[in-house]
């Protein structure tokens, strides 16, 4: 059975359902930057999909891209999994721009996340579950918003 990694859990806010992957967005909002993440156990690399699961993968990769691209004028996307320290397999999709903290570098490691306000986090969610639905297959996560002013912990 699919369970999302505890830290992945904590460190993103769950959009919703595509035919195969769940779509994550970081809670960082120095970047617009989705987390695709197959809901298969067990996985930690993209070869382990089956071939029929690596073709929707790159569909669904495709789309993010796109999204990123198009609503929020993107000037470079940077796509990766890395995995050395969420074992899980989860691809990276982030929006960069010249004007950005750490362009032209990485943005592991380069500063700290920087969580979004609660009204900027209703915003983006809703900004990029509208750009979502335009997918027919998309399933948006009910009951995500509004967030609750009593904590914010993101499951």
């Amino acid at each position: 059975m699919f369970e999302l990694h505890n830290q992945l859990a904590a460190d993103t806010v769950e959009l919703g359902d595509l035919p195969l992957c769940r779509v994550l967005l970081m809670n960082d909002s120095q970047y617009p930057w989705l987390i695709l993440v197959p809901r298969r156990e067990g996985l930690r690399e993209l070869y382990e999909l089956s071939e029929q699961d690596r073709q929707q993968f790159v569909l669904e990769s495709d789309l993010v891209s796109r999204i990123l691209a198009t609503v929020f004028a993107a000037e470079k996307l940077n796509v990766a999994a890395l995995g050395n320290m969420v074992p899980q397999l989860h691809v990276h999709h982030i929006a960069r721009y010249r004007a950005d903290v750490a362009w032209p570098k990485p943005v592991w490691g380069q500063f700290p996340a920087k969580p979004y306000t609660d009204e900027a986090l209703q915003s983006r969610c809703e900004q990029l579950v509208k750009a979502l639905s335009a997918a027919p297959d998309f399933c948006p996560k009910t009951n995500a918003w509004p967030l609750s002013d009593a904590g914010r912990k993101f499951e």
